[in-house]
């Protein structure tokens, strides 16, 4: 007879849903069901793991992968980088609001024990200071660049401490910085600022590398390993009915930085070309994780230089 609890992994061939069916699949301790879409699994016979397909923007369809779920991992979305962030901001906003709606009600109805949901940080004013969770501040707007998206990620933060207040469900939210590593998108179209550069690091064939903007604007990065270990320690250690953490590197490195970084660890002898047509979002971003250290016991380990090494070596296995 099968003990195990059932996970539910929404979002389950995306950047970081890739990473936790891997993950979870070899600690053997679950039941896991991964959810799929417009991407067809990246790996069919993986041990533990039942892959379905649904599209969460119907509640018929999040009804039934819901069922007889006890933690469900809500890593789907309608996710790109920088270019729509300025050009189309408005993609981030409605599937995402209906899709983690009908979730979160559907964990209500069927008393799904843990719910863990990823927000953002864009909702944090620029500082030159690590932010913790109570530093942001309802009645400053936010950054322009960010307004959608973020007051779409506040909105269902809000919704998972409603429906945590009706004891049912154990919510988890995580202001998460920028995740790197393993499966990121490696798409100029389509990659935040780290997959970016690595791809046109190694793509490059004539010497040079352009980067948008002055590369000024800093980042929190942290390794996507780094952040399912928060995410275990969530399922392990929270006793609470709601939390939401911070959850990064605690510290912040420039954009131009991160690419002489990249250049250096790639091997490769390349040229940095600024590109000032193209926008800069000039944000100076880090987190405080002392909560999720002190209730959690959760700390990152994985520091920039290591990471570039893991994901530039994982980037030439897939990629050559």
């Amino acid at each position: 007879m099968n003990n195990k609890s059932k996970m539910l992994i929404c979002g389950a061939t995306g950047f970081i849903g890739k990473n936790l069916v891997e993950f979870y699949s070899k600690t053997n301790k679950y039941e896991i069901v991964a959810i799929y879409n417009n991407k067809l699994p990246f790996k069919k016979n993986i041990d533990n793991v039942k892959w379905v397909k649904a599209n969460l923007l119907y509640q018929e369809e999040v009804k039934n992968v819901v069922n007889g779920t006890d933690i469900l991992l809500q890593f789907a979305a309608t996710t790109s980088g920088s270019n729509d962030i300025v050009n189309r901001p408005y993609i981030h906003v409605t599937d995402n609001a209906i899709m983690n709606s009908l979730i979160l009600r559907e964990c209500y109805e069927q008393s799904v024990k843990h719910l863990i949901f990823p927000s953002c940080t864009v909702m944090y004013q620029p500082a030159d200071f690590a932010q913790k969770e109570s530093d942001w501040n309802e009645k400053e707007e936010i950054f322009p660049t960010y307004f959608g998206v973020g007051n779409t990620k506040v909105y269902i933060e809000k919704m998972c401490d409603f429906f945590s207040r009706l004891n049912r469900t154990k919510h988890t939210v995580i202001r998460h910085s920028n995740i790197y590593g393993p499966y990121d998108k490696y798409d100029l179209e389509k990659s935040h600022v780290f997959g970016a550069t690595i791809t046109k690091v190694m793509q490059s064939t004539d010497g040079k590398i352009d980067v948008w903007g002055t590369g000024e604007g800093a980042r929190d990065l942290l390794h996507v390993n780094d952040l399912i270990s928060f995410i275990d320690s969530a399922i392990q250690n929270q006793t609470t009915s709601y939390e939401l953490f911070n959850v990064g590197l605690g510290k912040a490195i420039k954009i131009i930085d991160l690419v002489r970084k990249i250049i250096e660890h790639s091997g490769k002898k390349l040229t940095i070309n600024q590109d000032l047509s193209k926008p800069t979002i000039p944000t100076s971003l880090f987190l405080d994780c002392s909560k999720a250290k002190e209730m959690l016991s959760w700390e990152p380990s994985i520091e920039i230089d290591e990471g570039i090494k893991n994901t530039l070596e994982w980037y030439k296995n897939h990629y050559g």
